[in-house]
């Protein structure tokens, strides 16, 4: 089945396969973390008949809504910086985490073939690159037979926290990238043209010939898209692969990140994926409505006891069971339902 077909429209979300009943469970945000948290909402309402309305909007409209208190939860992959939390009265802990990868659509090109590192990156997305048969791919592709194309760059045009772990990456990477445009949730792309949620990056890539995009891997995977090679901190070329994603997130020091506060682009190691990323949930410590709020954190430790398989079969990197028992006592001391 065609993945896109599943996900049709963010706005229908909460219509068909993640539904809510009785306790109303509300959230929105992160469209990083939808095919897993969909799994997940679909095993949970199985099991105990309830389910979870989730619209996948982006990061920021979730900041947003959570902040309006319209939802539940927000899921955001831009974790909030503490002084942050304690001013809106929220919690967040990271969920899951995954890795963002770059998708070209160059004819005769196949998944992993091409190489690209964070320098050539930021130059593309930075429109000094516009062609893909440019010397400085070329070096880094020697064998490959590139066309003398201009290269359609995409990327998102809604307030998204892959847009905000992509651009830290390239001002971890690139100085030019890091003076003239910096990191955030939304940017002002120097070229390309916007696309709304990892769905329509993903969309927008899969019908345009010599485009390139950013998107969550569990997109680029279920939509067969093809996927680049990345250079990483250590200067070895690694394919995104469940095993470099761990390689990443091992770095991952949570219990000493007040708030949870952590970004994991750019870690160390030889073997580790240079662009990997944690969603976050964004709670309110005194919720207006307490039950759906209990349901809420209900349907949360399903997803961490029940769901850790699911998350790996879709590319996920699951949460640790140390920092699980954290957040479980985050939930305990933090949230009045």
């Amino acid at each position: 089945m065609n993945f896109m077909k599943t996900l049709v429209a963010a706005g229908l979300v909460a219509a068909s396969t993640i539904s809510a009943r009785a306790a109303d469970v509300t959230g929105a945000g992160s469209t990083f973390i939808y095919p897993v948290l969909s799994k997940w909402a679909d095993a949970y309402k199985k099991q105990s008949g309830n389910g979870v309305n989730y619209q996948s909007i982006g990061s920021g409209a979730g900041i947003k809504q959570i902040q309006a208190r319209t939802v539940t939860f927000g899921a955001t992959d831009m974790p909030l910086k503490p002084d942050q939390l304690d001013k809106e009265g929220l919690t967040q802990w990271p969920m899951v985490m995954g890795a963002i990868v770059a998708v070209v659509n160059i004819e005769g090109v196949k998944a992993g073939d091409m190489t690209l590192d964070g320098e050539t990156l930021a130059k593309i997305y930075l429109g000094k690159i516009t062609k893909w048969d440019d010397a400085a791919i070329k070096k880094l592709n020697p064998k490959l037979n590139l066309p003398s194309a201009a290269i359609a760059v995409i990327h998102r045009a809604d307030g998204s926290g892959t847009t905000f772990n992509f651009t830290d990456y390239l001002s971890k990477v690139s100085a030019d990238w890091k003076a003239s445009v910096g990191s955030g949730t939304a940017v002002e792309w120097p070229a390309g043209v916007g696309a709304k949620g990892n769905e329509g990056v993903a969309a927008n890539v899969g019908q345009t010939r010599n485009a390139i995009g950013y998107v969550e891997y569990a997109y680029a995977k279920q939509n067969s898209l093809t996927y680049t090679q990345l250079v990483n901190k250590a200067g070895k070329t690694v394919q995104p692969t469940m095993d470099a994603f761990k390689a990443a997130a091992s770095n991952a020091d949570w219990t000493h990140a007040p708030g949870y506060y952590l970004i994991l682009t750019d870690q160390p190691g030889d073997k580790s994926w240079p662009i990997v990323a944690s969603t976050f949930v964004l709670m309110h410590k005194e919720p207006a409505d307490k039950a759906a709020s209990a349901e809420a954190v209900k349907f949360f430790g399903f997803a961490f006891d029940k769901g850790g398989k699911m998350a790996e079969d879709l590319d996920y990197i699951p949460m640790p069971d140390s920092v699980i028992k954290l957040i479980e006592k985050t939930w305990s001391s933090d949230i009045r339902s």
